[in-house]
């Protein structure tokens, strides 16, 4: 059977019924990312150093039995047993409570939080094979457009997941273009191409004088997209220091600028993507639990293009549309060639190589007067494609240099660490011209 599309939380979209299932999860401490499930409607779980413990710790401020969970009518009754420290709810020290779901406990030097447990969501493929510029007719694809269409009806946060060229983008603006902010801005941010210095002004915004080089005061991210979408990509390399700083952004919806004094409010409704595993980064202690849980609360995976080959037609259909060509039956050899390609590239490889066919056929009228080359142009180690007398010689040339441009550029790119103008000065290509080259090969610079 295969992943399901989306996974959702039980309280996240309006009009869907799901089971409750909840689990307490450690998101700070020893022991972050360790859980334990909590099962409704009378389910309970202890808390403490015990092995027998049904979530146990390894916090040294923690008891041997520390405190009791228990599912009740919709709440949660804590009973501590007379710790050593203590269960801190909302600052305050605790013996027995009723707390709601998302309450977050302390103990001892851990934070633990009573989360709802993500499930597969069952929707009906949508009958459309549209979702903004987003197509696709395979059922994988269908069944995350009807998640899509679904979320746009609310403020609820979404996690787009999925390899390098799936189109998370293009998914979230399909997401904010459906829903009721489709007339406020959508602002997008690729956190994974930024400094932290940057990458903290970006978002939050500066005031002048707050590090050298604010000679004024920018608005960031969060300020700008008021009213709107704000869509945060490539989340997985984003600093503990970013995470901690978007965290309190997430749940307070307010921002302080790089250098101020006062909060600033931000209502956005957000939209984060990755391309990493965040479930893992979690495990593995890079990636924060509550900001995880905050941001996962609808989860949508975008599969791959080597999954859903049957997708093919209709995007090169719509590609050459796109481009003024009509696209006739896109059948035959040109079809059998990117149908046995593996797309690492996923969809911006299969755009580049529909570019480059146009390109290299300028007498095109249609799919069937295209040559299509594969070999070489998006390979991980980026071979020299083969030089075939068969072919013309411009054409030859063409391959040829799109090869060496490729090369060079990523060489450059990672000797100026990602620094645009430090690139142009090293190369001696102006800068605008170099931009527009690196945009070609789909290579990114960081800001500066």
């Amino acid at each position: 059977m295969s992943d399901p599309a989306a996974t959702v939380h039980s309280e996240s979209l309006p009009g869907l019924t799901v089971s409750p299932r909840c689990q307490l999860v450690v998101i700070e401490g020893p022991d972050a990312g360790r859980a334990a499930p909590l099962s409704l409607p009378d389910g309970a779980v202890t808390i403490g150093t015990d092995p027998a413990c049904e979530l146990c710790l390894t916090d040294d401020r923690v008891s041997r039995r520390h405190v009791t969970v228990k599912a009740s009518a919709g709440r949660f009754t804590l009973t501590d047993h007379d710790s050593t420290n203590g269960t801190l709810y909302e600052g305050s020290d605790v013996h027995e409570a009723s707390v709601p779901l998302g309450a977050t406990l302390k103990l001892g030097r851990s934070f633990v939080r009573i989360v709802p447990v993500a499930r597969p969501l069952q929707v009906a493929p949508s009958r459309s094979r549209r979702c903004g510029e987003l197509v696709g007719e395979s059922l994988v694809m269908r069944e995350a457009f009807a998640v899509l269409e679904l979320a746009a009806d609310s403020d609820v946060t979404v996690l787009l997941e999925g390899e390098t060229g799936t189109g998370k983008e293009l998914a979230a603006r399909a997401v904010h273009d459906l829903s009721a902010r489709r007339n406020k801005p959508f602002i997008a941010i690729d956190c994974g191409a930024l400094p932290e210095s940057l990458l903290e002004s970006e978002l939050f915004g500066h005031v002048k004088g707050a590090f050298t080089g604010a000679s004024s005061a920018r608005a960031g991210a969060f300020v700008r997209a008021h009213g709107g979408t704000l869509f945060l990509d490539e989340l997985g390399g984003v600093s503990a220091a970013v995470q901690a700083r978007l965290l309190r952004a997430v749940e307070t919806r307010r921002v302080r600028p790089v250098g101020a004094d006062d909060d600033r409010p931000a209502d956005v409704r957000l939209l984060a993507a990755s391309r990493h595993d965040l479930v893992a980064q979690v495990a593995d202690g890079t990636f924060r639990p509550d900001l995880y849980y905050r941001l996962s609360v609808v989860r949508v995976t975008l599969s791959p293009l080597r999954s859903r080959r049957e997708d093919l037609p209709l995007l090169v259909a719509e590609m050459l549309r796109r481009r003024g060509l009509e696209p006739g039956p896109i059948e035959g050899h040109g079809l059998d060639a990117l149908m046995g390609h593996d797309w690492p590239g996923n969809v911006r490889e299969l755009r580049n190589v529909i570019d480059r066919a146009i390109a290299l056929s300028p007498r095109a009228r249609s799919f069937a007067d295209l040559r299509i080359e594969i070999d070489g142009l998006a390979a991980v180690d980026d071979p020299w494609p083969a030089v075939s007398p068969q072919l013309p010689w411009d054409e030859s040339k063409s391959l040829v240099l799109h090869a060496f441009e490729r090369r060079y550029l990523r060489a450059l790119m990672d000797a100026c660490q990602g620094n645009l103008s430090a690139a142009s000065r090293q190369s001696g290509v102006d800068r605008k011209h170099l931009r527009a080259l690196l945009r070609r090969h789909g290579i990114t610079a960081a800001a500066d």
